[in-house]
């Protein structure tokens, strides 16, 4: 074994030191994150940093809700996968969100019905450089879909993005539809900088692409939708049992373009990114 001079030793032991030191001062420190909990009693592990923007954001949806609440209309929520996970792209998942926005809104009437789209750039969480995570995502939506007493007073109706959405967006008509999204991979990465860095990021291939907007488009494969049907699961529960809204006034439950029936609606599944902070 090679065996250095004493002071040799010391230098590179020294140099070790201050490199450590530098790269302690140029590195941004994190901030903390803290368990925040909800009127259902939902709890998320929330970055400190965020929390005044979020609270800003539910004070800015509740406003704009208010205003198209006095117009008349009836409130709904469309739930739909937006993260770059499992094969998919968020661009792609944002434009399938403010699809079914419109659909909906013209489905019921644009005079009677407004629905939230969280696709939208309103939503954006960031400070800085950095974005939130899903639990800030989650801590902000969770507040917004409660109410101000936790009773999702708010909203008439949600509506669960389900396959036909996304066959929407790729005009599938069930021939050949695997080869048809492939298709329009190939043409949109030509294009879109975004889908580029994320193959390259190894986040998203062409074939995870195919293979997640044929077989696995929906709510049913998002963190979030999982998280968003517990809370609307919840807000029924607590409406059902409170005198002044009964079964009667419960929020409705359409999952791709579909009334869900009483058993699914009264389900719970498994939580999404709900928890408190692990140590």
């Amino acid at each position: 074994m090679l065996r250095l001079p004493l002071f040799a030793t010391r230098l590179l032991t020294a140099l070790a030191a201050a490199a450590a030191t530098s790269l302690l001062a140029t590195t941004p420190a994190f901030a903390a994150k803290t368990t925040e909990c909800t009127a259902l009693k939902l709890c998320f592990c929330v970055n400190e940093d965020f929390k005044p923007l979020i609270a800003e954001k539910v004070k800015f949806f509740r406003a704009v809700i208010a205003e198209q609440r006095a117009k008349g209309k009836a409130i709904g929520y469309v739930s739909v996968p937006l993260s770059t996970l499992g094969g998919g792209f968020f661009d792609v998942n944002a434009e399938v969100s403010l699809g079914a926005k419109k659909r909906v809104e013209a489905r019921f009437g644009e005079g009677s019905v407004w629905a939230l789209n969280p696709g939208s750039t309103d939503s954006e969480l960031k400070v800085g450089s950095a974005y939130g995570t899903n639990d800030d995502y989650m801590h902000m939506w969770t507040q917004i879909l409660e109410g101000p007493s936790g009773m999702g007073e708010d909203f008439d109706f949600v509506y669960f993005v389900g396959p036909s959405d996304f066959a929407a967006l790729f005009g599938l008509d069930g021939k050949g539809d695997m080869d048809k999204i492939a298709s329009y991979f190939d043409k949109r990465l030509e294009t879109d900088a975004a889908l580029k860095r994320e193959v390259t990021r190894g986040r998203v291939s062409k074939n995870s692409f195919r293979n997640y907007y044929a077989l696995k488009a929906s709510v049913s494969f998002s963190n979030g939708a999982h998280d968003e049907w517990n809370i609307f699961r919840l807000l029924n529960e607590r409406r059902r049992a409170d005198a002044k809204f009964g079964v009667a006034n419960q929020i409705g439950v359409l999952f791709d373009g579909k009334p869900v029936s009483p058993v699914e609606s009264e389900l719970a599944v498994a939580a999404g990114v709900s928890g408190a902070c692990k140590l």
